[in-house]
């Protein structure tokens, strides 16, 4: 498949204003992936839909040095085409249904290429640190917050 190809297979991502660093399409990627691994559940209401995780990431990569955004970029890009490159499928992560990408990624999470272990292991740490750091998510987890408020 030719790189026209793979982009014609990402299709367009809707505009998100007022992102500092990510493009739309890195939005909607990182978007997806917190969806699918911290999906509302349950007795556990608050999910990453609910909690505008892309965007703070797109904050924290801002204030990165240029080398770290490039490598970070360039991971999100990997983890879009990922079914295309490693699984030989016709669709990017975010065209997947949210349980085929939290399938997609565990694969990450298992995989034998120590690249595509890194690139989880750093999407998932950052995601859910910055989720269980947010106040809505305090409640659920039986955290009342710093014992000294700002």
């Amino acid at each position: 498949m030719g790189g026209g190809s793979l982009w014609a297979l990402r299709g367009r991502a809707p505009h998100v204003g007022g992102l500092r660093i990510l493009t739309d399409h890195e939005h909607r990627t990182i978007a997806a992936l917190a969806r699918a691994i911290l999906p509302r559940t349950g007795s556990f209401v608050v999910g990453a839909a609910d909690v505008d995780l892309a965007r703070a990431f797109d904050r924290f990569l801002a204030d990165e040095p240029p080398y770290n955004q490039a490598d970070l970029k360039n991971a999100l890009l990997l983890l879009e085409l990922g079914p295309v490159l490693f699984e030989g499928r016709r669709v990017t992560f975010s065209r997947l249904s949210e349980p085929e990408r939290l399938a997609h990624f565990e694969r990450w999470m298992r995989s034998d290429l120590a690249l595509r272990r890194q690139v989880a292991v750093a999407f998932k740490k950052f995601l859910n640190l910055v989720f269980y750091d947010t106040p809505d998510v305090w409640p659920y987890i039986g955290y009342d917050g710093p014992m000294f408020r700002a």
